[in-house]
């Protein structure tokens, strides 16, 4: 045949078309995915320019994550109630993946918000602030646990943030009960949680109530906290104050942000009420 009455183009030409090299096209003729409509005496290939929409399906079903092994399964067995099946299926595909971009973008929100937030601290200082009612999404009970136990216990909080789109970006944090703190015990946390801005329907949360707390920030890890502990309790005496019945600590800078231990920064947010 020759070029071209018009109806027909070469592969460079409809490789130009659908943004991809002849390679491309080669390979998918090879395995029978896209195969010229007629091929000459001399091996040209012409495709016709009704098979640019089957390029662009065969485009889209890869770009969405579909295999090519997957699409020539397709092919091979084409009806109009499959291609339709299809398209529902890759649409359900789409929407997940719209959900989690979405929830990653709050969470890189979040998270530039909060570093923001922290770079205006002066940590060395103890504030009474009063704070916002805020929802909370709470792990199992940890109070007392073995290690095995606490293993298994963060696993799955961690897992459940992942399937549920509960990651927030903001720092996962301990709740420790009053009892706890006041024996000393600082790492006897009770909860692990992380805080809820936009709670969804379906999930249970702890409702962390409007109220005074007492908020310093301690220097190094957890082993050395007990002396930042010392500093509050010693303001909440200067301030004829009693301990309430929770105390939040948050990570401000961790391994994330700081290489050694000893820059790392905890939130410790204590519950406070008159004596």
């Amino acid at each position: 045949m020759s070029k071209k009455d018009g109806k027909y183009l070469t592969t460079g030409e409809f490789a130009k078309l659908c943004k991809v090299n002849k390679q491309t096209l080669f390979y998918y003729d090879q395995i029978g995915l896209l195969t010229p409509v007629m091929k000459n005496k001399n091996g040209y290939r012409f495709y016709s320019v009704h098979q640019l929409e089957l390029f662009f399906v065969i485009d889209l079903l890869k770009d969405l994550g579909m295999s090519l092994g997957d699409i020539q399964q397709y092919m091979q067995n084409k009806s109009p109630e499959k291609f339709l099946a299809l398209m529902y299926q890759q649409k359900e595909e789409i929407v997940k993946k719209r959900q989690e971009i979405e929830a990653k973008e709050k969470m890189i929100e979040a998270k530039i918000a909060l570093m923001e937030e922290a770079s205006n601290i002066p940590f060395n200082r103890i504030t009474l602030e009063q704070l916002p009612e805020a929802t909370l999404y709470l792990s199992r009970k940890i109070e007392n646990i073995t290690d095995e136990e606490f293993v298994e216990v963060i696993s799955d909080f961690i897992e459940e943030l992942s399937v549920s789109y509960l990651d927030s970006g903001y720092p996962i944090g301990s709740i420790t009960e009053r009892e706890q703190v006041l024996k000393g015990e600082y790492s006897n946390y009770s909860y692990l949680y992380i805080e809820q801005p936009t709670p969804k329907e379906g999930h249970p949360y702890f409702k962390a109530v409007k109220g005074d707390f007492l908020i310093g920030y301690h220097l190094g890890d957890e082993n050395t906290i007990g002396t930042t502990y010392t500093r509050l309790f010693t303001e909440m005496e200067r301030l004829n104050l009693a301990l309430g019945d929770y105390v939040f600590e948050e990570l401000v800078y961790d391994s994330v942000v700081q290489n050694q231990s000893e820059h790392y920064v905890t939130k410790i947010m204590m519950q406070v009420e008159p004596k």
